[in-house]
């Protein structure tokens, strides 16, 4: 799916080596994440904190014309010194530089403070730079104000702090921290109504791919809803079969749940023991070899089970309209012999009683489908 996005975004001139280069890279679970929101809102201590926690680069106004040695620099800082606002267009081209850099494609991004307003995220669009997740942090405006009158910086790791919601514990790093120079309350308004003026064009834009979260909450609970969302994979609108695996101990209600599945979504319901009975009892070749195991009560070897189930899966009925499957597999063996006959599910839902003794063997077959 991302190959065919960026496909579709770039329009290579060989696109057999575009592909071929895109798979080399591997970076397909690389965060590509924007933190936006008002002034004093907390998009520094959670860009920061992402960084921290997905191993991302963190790109913002400041690194980007202080840190950054890019060869826009130069010419976005003499905008600065003048007090110009800086073009939107240097913005974007700023961005489109550092994202391309080794480091940003490899580990992913955590773009704080933009897009500001419509006509850049129009441009970060158009120069192929597609964020997965928006994440936007609201309070009403007169938590901000205060909060942007009690801002402290701690200028050897540029965390940001405040002297009421959230003030560190290490009397070294209190005693370091210093006053930004914040605007003032005027100017903390007229930016706030400026923001407010600009959101509803960047809803529009990234309305699939946004998550407003309520920052006038304590910021662990921020962190956490907000490192919960960055997380989730969005919905492809690609049709696929399902083929989903119910997995727990004996009595979690896996065969009620399948034929409530199968019953709801028109997919096939297949149990695994009964496969083999069925087998056995069509006396075909491989349920003459399972039938010795299962009239004596010893379990039927991996290699048969498999052959009778792949021979199940691959039926005209599971292709055309997806199976839910359960009692197979039991184990990481069975689930790496499941994978390799190349029947793998799309979905694993795991079913379990806390206190069941066997809980262990199921932890580590969720292993192998994490």
């Amino acid at each position: 799916q991302n190959m065919l996005e960026e496909l579709l975004i770039h329009k290579p001139d060989d696109p057999i080596q575009y592909m071929i280069n895109h798979l080399k890279q591997n970076n397909d679970d690389a965060p590509r994440i924007c933190v936006l929101g008002p002034p004093a809102s907390g998009k520094t201590t959670v860009a920061m904190w992402l960084c921290k926690h997905l191993d991302a680069i963190r790109i913002s106004q400041e690194t980007l014309l202080f840190k950054e040695i890019l060869a826009l620099t130069k010419e976005a800082k003499a905008y600065k010194e003048r007090k110009q606002k800086i073009p939107n267009a240097l913005w974007a081209n700023l961005i489109r530089e550092r994202l391309s850099n080794v480091d940003c494609i490899k580990q992913g991004w955590i773009l704080e403070g933009f897009p500001e307003n419509q006509e850049q995220a129009w441009m970060l669009q158009s120069s192929g730079i597609i964020p997965r997740h928006i994440v936007v942090l609201y309070a009403p405006d007169t938590v901000l104000i205060e909060r942007n009158s009690g801002k402290r910086l701690d200028p050897s790791t540029e965390e940001v702090y405040h002297t009421t919601f959230n003030w560190p514990s290490d009397p070294l790093v209190q005693q370091r921290l210093v006053k930004p120079e914040d605007l003032s309350e005027q100017e903390m308004s007229k930016k706030l109504l400026e923001y407010h003026r600009n959101f509803p064009g960047i809803f529009q834009i990234y309305q699939k791919v946004l998550k407003l979260i309520n920052a006038d909450q304590p910021s662990v609970d921020v962190l956490s809803q907000v490192l919960t969302y960055v997380q989730t994979r969005h919905r492809s609108a690609t049709p696929f079969t399902p083929r989903i695996v119910f997995c727990g101990p004996p009595g979690s209600g896996k065969s009620l749940q399948a034929a409530l599945i199968a019953q709801k979504y028109g997919v096939v319901n297949i149990c695994c023991g009964q496969l083999l009975k069925e087998a056995v009892a069509d006396k075909t070749k491989l349920g003459e070899l399972v039938k010795p195991y299962i009239d004596n009560g010893y379990p039927v070897p991996d290699n048969l089970v498999m052959k009778i189930l792949a021979k199940r899966l691959n039926a005209l009925d599971c292709v055309s309209n997806g199976w839910v499957l359960y009692g197979f597999p039991r184990d990481v063996e069975q689930g790496e012999e499941l994978q390799k006959s190349h029947v793998i599910p799309n979905s694993n839902h795991d079913i379990t009683c806390m206190k069941n003794p066997f809980m262990g063997r199921y932890r580590s077959l969720l292993t192998l489908y994490r």
